[in-house]
Formats: structure tokens, sequence, C-alpha cells
């Protein structure tokens, strides 16, 4: 498919969809960096929060707003003459968000996808999905890896991918959106960096269960080291480059959610390791934690594929009832032994 031409450069206004925590701190970084932003989200109530008190008090409390970024439930409003345009709506609700977002985008803007995941159902990652709903005339790139967004918008270093077929498109992106503590590093491979966006998620709920039984370090490394393998191998059989998760939006952010405090789906796994079931876990949480959707998809698309996913399976097990942490790592290690090169497909 030929790249779309890009009429570059980018204005000052954005456009952010998605005021969770991660919306929030990137509305949050690019007015910091002098642009006219539009947060949206849907709950009204909570946009009328923000608007009030300058605040993300639900996601991202402490942290305040610039003057220069404007809560808005208007998804018109917030597209309106925006020639960059930030999805960070959680995977499940992308789709709908763009469908209404498409009539009101400018044909010259560029996406940037800041969300994690694969799509129920179709499989899809969510450039395919911006690509569906919002056509293939339009530019997109893609931003992942290793970012809390409390860390991020507290101005600590932070150092991710931005990946997009086109190369201008992307050092667009990199120069609009870099700052003193946020670096961005580019890439082609859109593939990779999505597919390891998507799949760390999943590896960390793992990681949870293996600190939740307290399995010790010895277990942690391991786990961590044979998911980015079992991540490396689904990119790579869907397109990606092996290379590409050996970098931020593979090894890095992969390191970051299974062992930082913070990560949402590490919680999940350290809650069921604990004995607490995922409907209790997931009752209690006001924030997505994408690795529990992402789970099944990932298995699914594996499966697609003839890819062999252990960790990913044994967590499909456990989120839905069907087996204990406990009989789930057991699984795990009393498996054939093998080669490490090994490629499991």
């Amino acid at each position: 498919m030929t790249t779309p031409p890009v009429r570059l450069a980018l204005t000052n206004q954005v456009a952010v969809l998605g005021s969770g925590g991660w919306g929030t701190a990137l509305a949050v970084h690019l007015g910091r960096l002098g642009k006219d932003v539009r947060l949206w989200g849907r709950n009204e109530k909570l946009v009328a929060q923000m608007a009030g008190e300058r605040e993300n008090a639900a996601y991202l409390p402490g942290v305040r707003l610039p003057d220069c970024v404007t809560p808005t439930s208007s998804l018109t409003d917030a597209l309106a003459g925006a020639h960059c345009v930030v999805s960070a709506v959680p995977s499940h609700g992308t789709r709908e968000v763009l469908r209404l977002a498409s009539a009101a985008m400018t044909d010259e803007a560029v996406v940037v996808s800041a969300t994690k995941g694969l799509e129920g159902g179709t499989l899809l990652r969510m450039s395919e999905v911006m690509e569906q709903e919002l056509g293939s005339r339009r530019t997109f790139t893609v931003l992942s890896g290793p970012s809390f967004s409390t860390e991020f918008a507290r101005g600590l270093p932070t150092a991710v991918a931005i990946a997009g077929r086109s190369a201008e498109a992307v050092a667009e992106v990199q120069e609009q959106f870099r700052s003193p503590y946020f670096r961005l590093y580019a890439t082609e491979d859109v593939v990779g960096v999505e597919v390891g966006g998507a799949m760390k998620n999943v590896i960390a709920i793992a990681a949870g269960v293996v600190e939740g039984l307290g399995l010790g370090h010895n277990a942690l490394s391991a786990l961590i080291t044979r998911g980015l393998a079992e991540t490396s191998r689904l990119a790579a059989v869907v397109g990606g480059r092996r290379d590409t998760l050996a970098g931020l939006s593979g090894l890095g952010d992969l390191v970051l959610t299974c062992t930082g405090a913070q990560s949402r789906n590490r919680r999940v796994g350290v809650e069921l390791g604990r004995g607490r079931s995922l409907d209790q876990i997931l009752a209690g949480m006001s924030a997505v934690a994408e690795g529990v959707r992402t789970t099944a998809a990932a298995l699914e698309l594996g499966e697609r594929h003839a890819v062999e996913m252990p960790i990913t399976t044994q967590m499909a097990e456990v989120l839905s009832g069907r087996t204990t942490p406990q009989a789930a790592v057991e699984e795990l290690m009393l498996r054939r032994q093998r080669s490490e090169a090994e490629t499991g497909r």
C-alpha cells in the first residue's frame, strides 16, 4: 500500500482522545510545550471536574493541567482544526471513538496511536483499526515504550519508540513531541512496536502471579526472558522484526511493566497469585488493565499462525478460572525441555 503524502509541519493545535492517565499525561506534556491542546473524554462529569479544578483527580492526581489544555466532551470541538490527533483510548473503545471522530478530522491530520492492545474478535492491532475507520489516506504513527503516566507527567526522563510507514511523519512527531525529559526513537517497524506493546501486558500479569505466589527473583527473571521470546515469536510471524523487541517497545516496556509497582497488569497478577478472583480484582480498579482483554486475543492470534505461546496459554487459563495460578506455574515448569534457540513454531 502506498503511503499518502504528508503535509507538514504540524500546527500547534493538537487533539488528545482519551482522558485516562496516559492521555492526560500526554496532554499535559504537549501543553507544556506550548501546544493548544483539546483533551477529549466521554465522561462529562470528569471533563467538567478537569475544567474546573485543572487536574484529573481520577487518573492523574496532583498534576496540574496547563492553561492551554482545554478538556472537552465534544469530539467535534476537540478535533476542529487539529493537524495532530493523539488516540489514547482503551483498545476496546478505539474503533467506536474513531468511527465517530472520522468526519470531524482533517484529511491532513497525523494520527498518533498511544494505545497498547489487540482488538477482541478481529485480533487487529490499533493502527489497523485506525486505518479501517479513518481510511488509508491518513498518516498514522505509533508511540509505545516504557512510560508510566505519573512519572512522565512529573517530567521524569522517559524514552519511547515512534513508528510509522512515513519517515517524514515520524520525524515530525519526534520533533514536535521532544523535550528535555522526553526522547523518541524512530522506527519503521509498526508491527513489532505494536505487538511488543500489547504482549507486555500479558506477560506482566504472569509476572504479578509470580510475585503474588512468592516465587522469588529467579522465577521472575526467567518469566520475563521467556516472555520476551514468546512475544518475539508472535511479532516475527505477523510481520514484525525480532530486533525491535530488543528495544524500548519490547524489552524496555516489558521490564518496566513486569517489575514496576505502578503497573496495573502486574497488580492484577499479584492479586490472582494471592487467591483473589478476577471479578473481585477488576471491581476495585478504576483504570483499565489492558492485558486482561489482550490475553485471549493474543492467544487466538498465536493459534491462527501456529505459534507456541505457553505463558499466554496459562494466563488465559488462570484469567478464565479454569486453572489456579499454582497449577499454571507447575504446568510451565514441567513442559518438555528444549533448546533455548527453538522458534516454537
